[in-house]
């Protein structure tokens, strides 16, 4: 893995150092938490521009739910739906991912402007994926997938889900590099919520160690997910809508984003933009604090005054706040280099 803070970089998209956040952006009007309120072009537009001024590093754009039992629409109308809204948010520099599972949506959003495909299948879904996006040089989401969710493929079942999606995912990437697309741009997605009971789910993020170690950039996409409204009602009670586990998922965000994710996808992008930045200070605090010692610096703290005095800098100098370096300071980090700074279950994601 070519290493940014330890999490990872892709090739072809911009260098993060902290911990990515891409927000969703859905065109339907079935998807499991927000079906129907960005369906219209314009709404949707603007709904990923405001995604970006909130803190959203890139926008991930869909036209087809993937919830349990949700009837595939047909290729013309992912296009009717997707296209304009990938076209509209590149022409205003964002960075767009694009959420499918059809080898001709990806080829014509990546030539409307997408930098990155985001298939839940992994590429199984339609065996014209990977050679689409191995010529267009373009960087790939494997997701850990076992079928469409229906029948027996809504609840998975498990020895040790961890070594299993671990190696079904190692079996994947073989499977793509093979297919041409290059290692440094592909990124592994465990798929919470895909064919996963909620513990299930809470395991896989608490090894996500264990998928880091696959070698290739790491997403996490828990936002609203059916395992945290399990987890907020507890065992009796029925667990809160979807919109109102928004405080959960930027927990998972800062979680995640202390294991070293590389990016987290989430619907509500504001808390999880700042519990992201918390984690990258907290990171770069304790690599400031685990530094050796400057020379002097415990004589200095010896005879009673700080370390760095008199022109001396000591163990303990300051340590950078988040958006120095190549994080861009503030918001509306999701436009493109050169753009103007202004700005599961689930499945569906």
């Amino acid at each position: 893995m070519n290493n940014l803070s330890g999490r990872g970089q892709v090739a072809g998209l911009p260098a993060w150092d902290r911990c990515a956040v891409m927000g969703v952006v859905n065109v339907t009007p079935d998807s499991f938490s927000d079906g129907g309120r960005w369906f219209d072009t314009t709404v949707a537009v603007k709904h990923g521009l405001d995604l970006v001024s909130e803190g959203a590093d890139l926008v991930d754009v869909g036209g087809e739910s993937t919830r349990p039992g949700a009837t595939r629409v047909d290729e013309a109308e992912e296009l009717r739906r997707v296209i304009p809204v990938v076209r509209g948010l590149a022409s205003e520099g964002v960075v767009v991912s694009v959420d499918t599972m059809r080898a001709c949506v990806a080829e014509q959003s990546l030539a409307a402007g997408a930098a990155l495909v985001n298939d839940v299948s992994g590429g199984l879904a339609d065996p014209a994926m990977i050679p689409v996006v191995a010529d267009a040089g373009a960087p790939f989401v494997v997701m850990h997938w076992r079928g469409f969710l229906q029948g027996g493929n809504v609840k998975g079942v498990y020895d040790d889900v961890v070594a299993e999606v671990v190696d079904e995912l190692h079996a994947r990437v073989e499977a793509v590099l093979a297919g041409g697309i290059a290692p440094d741009r592909i990124v592994v997605d465990p798929g919470l919520g895909f064919s996963k009971e909620a513990e299930h789910d809470l395991t896989l993020l608490a090894h996500l160690d264990r998928l880091r170690a696959l070698g290739h950039p790491l997403l996490v996409a828990a936002s609203r997910k059916r395992f945290l409204g399990r987890v907020l009602a507890g065992p009796e009670a029925a667990p809160p809508p979807a919109r109102e586990r928004d405080a959960a998922t930027a927990a998972v965000s800062a979680l995640a984003a202390h294991s070293g994710a590389w990016a987290v996808r989430v619907h509500e992008v504001r808390a999880t933009a700042d519990a992201v930045r918390v984690a990258r200070a907290v990171e770069k605090a304790r690599m400031a604090g685990s530094a050796p010692s400057a020379p002097g610096a415990g004589r200095a703290r010896e005879a009673g005054r700080a370390p760095g005095t008199e022109g001396e800098r000591g163990a303990y100098g300051t340590v950078d706040a988040p958006g120095d370096g190549s994080e861009s300071a503030g918001r509306g980090s999701g436009r493109a280099p050169g753009a103007a700074d202004e700005r599961g279950a689930e499945g569906a994601r």
